[in-house]
């Protein structure tokens, strides 16, 4: 009888998940610096020009989680485990400010009658508030996996995902502006090196790569849906007022 032989999980090294974590959080971060660099970072940060101080408190906050994730992704390939647990008590105080910091600046700028190009109120509203749903969700069950490292470190880089929309859509590159899905065109490439990363080093994808890249890849076009319907733009018209 013929034996079989399973083929093993490719092993690069000790710590390639590790670094691939911590390359990718340093990618958001450039991501994030390039979208808000001309409005916020070099702008003089908190002596920028905002239309309001609710946003100026939320990008304090957003800005802390970025370099919180960095610091953490950091702290894990160095193996200081023990810093990155004690760090985490302050990443779940921050995601919970940014989930609620992050709706109230989202109904400051409905209430201001701020539309991007190409989106109705509505469509923004719903948009921008799925956003913030799906990062408390991502974050949330990542925080409820803490015990479970490959799962953990997954679902926090896809919340963290989620929030970079905004940072996408204000890059300084033309393309961006002209062909209306661009920007989901950059959030889908993250999302495809972390599924091409789980299938070179463990010859499938990690189920929160799964389900967690299929929400966001869903999100956008189910909120331009829920958007248009009469329901919403009545909604959104109550928000206005």
């Amino acid at each position: 009888m013929a034996t079989i032989v399973s083929r093993p999980v490719v092993k690069l090294g000790k710590h390639t998940d590790d670094y691939f974590f911590t390359g990718m959080s340093l990618l958001v971060l450039g991501t994030v610096f390039l979208g808000f660099a001309r409005s916020y970072f070099l702008a003089g940060t908190v002596r920028a020009h905002l239309p309001s101080a609710i946003i100026h408190v939320h990008a304090v906050v957003f800005s802390s989680w970025i370099l919180l994730f960095v610091a953490q992704t950091t702290l894990v390939s160095i193996g200081r485990i023990g810093w990155h647990k004690k760090l985490g008590i302050l990443g779940i105080i921050l995601a919970c400010l940014l989930v609620l910091l992050g709706t109230l600046a989202i109904i400051d700028a409905t209430r201001r009658h701020f539309t991007p190009p190409g989106l109705t109120p509505g469509m923004f509203l719903a948009v921008d508030l799925g956003e913030m749903a799906a990062f408390g969700f991502l974050v949330g069950w990542g925080i409820r996996a803490r015990r479970d490292g490959a799962a953990h470190k997954r679902l926090i880089l896809l919340g963290t995902l989620v929030t970079l929309f905004a940072a996408v859509n204000r890059w300084p590159f033309a393309f961006i502006h002209q062909i209306p899905p661009s920007t989901e065109f950059v959030i889908d490439a993250f999302l495809l090196f972390i599924i091409a990363f789980d299938l070179v080093t463990r010859r499938k994808i990690h189920r929160t790569t799964g389900w967690g890249s299929l929400l966001i890849f869903l999100l956008p076009p189910a909120m331009f849906t829920l958007g248009r319907t009469p329901f919403w733009v009545h909604f959104t018209e109550w928000v206005q007022r």
